[in-house]
């Protein structure tokens, strides 16, 4: 019926159940109109008819589907020689671009992949003659619709456009017509055959539980007289747990489902089609079009979505006028969803019968010999399997199933690549940039720049601090150490800790040479040294530790520092400058000097405070004894008592009872006012720091004693 009407060019929509060879229908048709080199041998056409974009364009739903018509119209048109070409996602782009280059009469193709090749320029849609919509009421649906029109854009106003399903819909058949200019509707039906199913299938429909639903399927797999057999399942994950268990019970079982590979899913078709394998377990992904010959039993796992889906699925058995049986499995939650369906098609199943795997009925309907169990016989494991059909390497752009290779098509992945460039550069390009180390990111937070250190010093904390030779101690000049040794330097943990906030061994003077001539022994007086800030000594200066003398453990310096003797005025200046150089976050008075200062030492100048000291010290030089009386006064007072100081012990002199007589306030961290007659000698004394809570407390009797 569909033949005269394609073949004058008429637009078509064709219905008609499943297996009745809807697929020539419209091939047959497709093929007899494109122009081919034959038909320019004959006379039928001219040579400037000849082209070599596609002329016919087939749009399907699946690429299971994709690939049996394109076999299908290979097969019928051998004879004219017309070229046919199978585009579809889940394989290399390569060979298809290559086939399309070579030239190709009809096109078979899924949605997604021809709008992708002719978005690239690759597919030239502009001289298709015919367009073919397979499957029309799933190519209209809702998934499927904004890329059939996109694709329809492409092509020329003036065409043919045929449609074909077993179903359809009229108000599919609504949306048909505005594609199509005067369609002729044509539903062929047998005379016998009455209803919306094949007579020639035997339909089943059994109440079953969840849990004995695998046993039940095991056993009417071993009925009398069955042939291949297809189990249709809802979910992926239901299907690919079926076909595991039918295997572990001895059946030659294959999956075809959305979450393997196009590889994995054409293996197991191919399989299925050559007889190694007599069970396939598949979702609705092979419900439609997938044309198996021998195929006995069809069954529903799970109750399908709609009456549609019903239908495609057991049109899978009784093709072409073979009998089939289709059996369907309704679980208790499932009832409602049958019985919609079961209205629809006008079909006797409304209460399905409850049913187990050892209800006796079972056994006597579908023919099932007594006593089988779950389990196939070792004797009747007869086919080769799964693993005797080789997996074809199809170049997959992705997914779980991907090439193991990695990247499209088998190419390395460009993340390898990528990854192996920038090894190479690290490895080459030491000299031209240099690395980036994070001890450099935090020399800058350990400390500030000394305040009035000379332009060109050396700042350096931490693990990154230059190595204390004796040529430096002696005065030669010292320069940082490279990264490399850097990074083999000892660490001090405790050390850079103390170091970032204030060096605990702090020692800056205008020249170090003045320094180190009277603490290293080894140091020539006279020669010049660059200046350098705190170092950090190491094991490899043995003389370091008395550079850093001043600086004593941190427990030490909490305690109470004794009163110092009374002695010259040069030396206690040099008790003042080694006060005000104490760590930063040590609260307690700094104890008094191991060693002996010198006359070199009085002149350094005292260091700026640590980072985060607020205040900067205003340390000048002393010139008088109500000077030094003042400051030996402060560093003989307690860290922690906030109280009122006692009365001095002894009798002041003058100048020491103005200046310490009036009293702090408790909570008073200021210096104490200088008494007015003294005013002159009190304002050039050193400044407190800013967290010395307590009150200066009362002159030593000595030094009374020496004013």
């Amino acid at each position: 019926m569909t033949l005269p009407v394609a073949l004058s060019g008429t637009d078509v929509i064709g219905q008609a159940k499943t297996g009745t060879g809807k697929t020539l229908g419209f091939g047959l048709p497709i093929l007899e109109r494109v122009t081919v080199p034959a038909d320019v041998e004959a006379g039928r056409a001219t040579p400037e008819q000849l082209t070599d974009a596609p002329q016919a364009l087939v749009v399907v739903p699946t690429r299971e589907l994709c690939q049996q018509v394109t076999n299908d119209l290979q097969t019928a048109g051998k004879v004219r020689n017309v070229r046919v070409a199978a585009i579809y996602g889940g394989r290399a782009y390569e060979p298809q671009v290559e086939a399309l280059k070579k030239g190709v009469d009809v096109v078979v193709g899924t949605p997604g992949r021809l709008l992708d090749l002719a978005g690239q320029k690759k597919l030239n849609l502009s001289h298709v003659k015919c367009l073919v919509l397979d499957e029309a009421d799933e190519m209209l649906d809702l998934g499927f619709l904004p890329d059939v029109e996109k694709i329809i854009n492409m092509l020329p106003p003036r065409r043919q456009t045929m449609l074909f399903s077993a179903t359809m819909p009229g108000a599919v058949i609504g949306l048909a017509r505005r594609y199509m200019s005067q369609p002729t509707h044509i539903r062929a039906t047998a005379p016998d055959d009455e209803g919306t199913t094949v007579a020639n299938i035997a339909q089943h429909v059994y109440r079953a539980h969840n849990l004995d639903k695998p046993e039940m399927v095991a056993r009417i797999l071993q009925a009398d007289g069955r042939g291949l057999a297809m189990i249709f399942c809802r979910t992926k994950r239901t299907a690919a747990d079926i076909a595991d268990q039918l295997k572990r019970r001895g059946f030659a079982s294959g999956a075809v489902h959305g979450d393997l590979g196009q590889g994995a899913r054409e293996q197991a078709l191919r399989a299925f089609r050559n007889g190694k394998v007599d069970v396939l377990v598949c979702t609705d992904v092979a419900a439609r079009g997938i044309d198996v010959e021998g195929v006995t039993h069809v069954i529903n796992y799970q109750s399908p979505e709609d009456e549609k889906t019903y239908l495609h699925r057991i049109g899978r058995t009784g093709r072409a006028g073979n009998k089939g049986i289709a059996i369907t499995l309704v679980d208790w939650d499932d009832i409602p969803r049958w019985q919609l369906i079961n209205k629809a098609l006008e079909l006797d199943f409304n209460d399905p019968i409850e049913t187990y795997s050892s209800s006796p009925h079972l056994f006597e309907e579908l023919s099932i010999p007594a006593g089988t169990k779950g389990v196939l016989p070792r004797s009747e494991r007869t086919r080769a399997g799964l693993d005797a059909e080789e997996i074809e390497d199809l170049g997959e752009t992705g997914g779980r199933g991907a090439s193991p290779r990695g990247g499209r098509g088998g190419r390395p992945s460009r993340d390898r690549d990528r990854d192996r460039d920038r090894d190479h550069r690290g490895l080459e390009g030491d000299e031209e940039r240099p690395a980036r180390t994070p001890r450099r990111r935090r020399r800058t937070r350990g400390g500030q720049p000394v305040a009035g250190q000379p332009a060109g010093a050396v700042e350096t904390t931490g693990a990154q601090a230059p190595k204390v030779t004796q040529a430096a101690e002696a005065g030669a000049p010292v320069t940082p150490i490279d990264d490399e040794d850097a990074a083999t330097a000892p660490r001090t943990p405790r050390r850079r800790r103390r170091t970032r906030g204030g060096a605990a061994a702090t020692i800056v003077a205008e020249t170090v040479a003045e320094t180190a001539t009277e603490s290293v022994e080894s140091a020539s007086p006279d020669a010049p040294v660059t200046p350098v800030t705190p170092v950090t000594p190491v094991a490899e200066a043995p003389e370091a530790t008395e550079v850093e003398a001043p600086a004593k453990p941190r427990r030490r310096t909490r305690k109470k520092a004794e009163a110092a003797p009374a002695e010259a005025a040069e030396t206690l200046a040099d008790t003042v400058e080694a006060t005000d150089a104490k760590p930063r976050r040590t609260r307690k008075k700094a104890a008094a000097p191991t060693t002996e200062p010198t006359d070199a030492t009085t002149e350094a100048e005292a260091p700026a405070k640590p980072r985060r000291t607020r205040k900067k010290a205003t340390a000048t030089a002393p010139a008088a004894e109500a000077t030094l009386d003042t400051a030996e006064a402060t560093d003989a007072k307690p860290r922690r008592t906030r109280k009122k100081a006692a009365a001095p012990t002894t009798e002041p002199t003058d100048a020491t009872t103005e200046a310490d007589a009036p009293a702090k306030p408790r909570r008073t961290r200021k210096k104490a006012a200088a008494a007015p007659e003294a005013a002159a000698d009190t304002a050039e004394a050193p400044a407190k720091p800013r967290r010395t809570r307590k009150k200066a407390a009362a002159a030593a009797p000595a030094e009374a004693t020496e004013a």
